[in-house]
């Protein structure tokens, strides 16, 4: 959807979950010596200003990120937190900025982005880096023209806004088209576990296509609240086996941490 921004939402308690295990995932494919090649299909800006006028709009980051700071989250979330305090909260870095300061420097990145702000905001923040192509185009039917070159592993990061039902429907048929495509390759899909259960069965969908772990976490929500969403996870395929346990551990300890922590109090 071309009306999202995800400025609104960054460093909440979905980009949490989504980030520290992309942050434990990417370290452990930077170990291990294979030539990369990193495509998102929905880049966002690449960085965020968490007290800037949208991230202060509705404050989701105080909830989230903001609420770990200075050594108040779970200790599987430390290596992590401590990443994002290097950069700062005006500088809160999205996925892209995770890649590209986590793996090596002879990996090669595609980045797409439709939104023209969104756009903008991502090659001011990541173009100067030469490694980096920035493309605004649809992400879904461009990341399959790709092809990774001799000996490169592809690795993918699908991250829609789930605006509609719609962004369910285009990625239950784009997922399993990428993963024929490239059958060795890492795809990790964030999934946003929804009040009213919409994407339980896509989920269970997910899971039949092939060599797939899901690292999830879910919160309370105050009942006077107006948010669809009750919880976050990572859909990842072929993912490295050297960061499964990392995974783990901050999914289950994001849920016993939001466990008696409503949303919205």
């Amino acid at each position: 959807m071309l009306s999202y921004q995800h400025g609104f939402h960054a460093g909440n308690r979905a980009d949490v979950l989504k980030h520290a295990v992309l942050h434990a995932t990417l370290k452990a494919l930077a170990d291990s010596g294979e030539p990369l090649l990193y495509v998102e299909t929905h880049s966002g800006r690449g960085r965020y200003d968490l007290e800037g006028a949208q991230a202060r709009k509705g404050n989701e980051a105080g909830d989230g990120i903001i609420s770990m700071l200075n050594g108040r989250g779970p200790k599987p979330l430390r290596p992590w937190v401590e990443f994002v305090e290097q950069s700062g909260i005006r500088s809160y870095p999205g996925s892209p900025a995770h890649a590209q300061t986590l793996l090596p420097p002879d990996t090669r990145f595609i980045l797409f982005e439709r939104h023209p702000a969104e756009h903008k905001a991502l090659s001011d923040a990541l173009g100067s880096d030469d490694r980096i192509q920035i493309k605004k185009v649809d992400g879904y039917a461009s990341a399959l023209k790709l092809s990774p070159r001799s000996r490169e592993r592809l690795v993918c990061l699908v991250d829609p806004s789930y605006e509609t039902a719609r962004d369910i429907d285009a990625l239950a048929l784009w997922t399993p088209k990428a993963l024929k495509r490239w059958p060795k390759s890492l795809l990790m899909l964030w999934l946003p576990l929804f009040r009213d259960g919409r994407e339980t069965e896509f989920g269970e969908y997910l899971t039949t296509l092939g060599d797939c772990r899901v690292y999830g976490a879910r919160w309370p929500v105050d009942a006077q609240k107006e948010t669809a969403l009750e919880g976050s996870a990572m859909v990842v395929f072929n993912g490295p086996k050297s960061s499964d346990s990392e995974c783990l551990a901050i999914s289950s300890a994001l849920q016993s941490w939001w466990s008696d922590k409503p949303l919205g109090k």
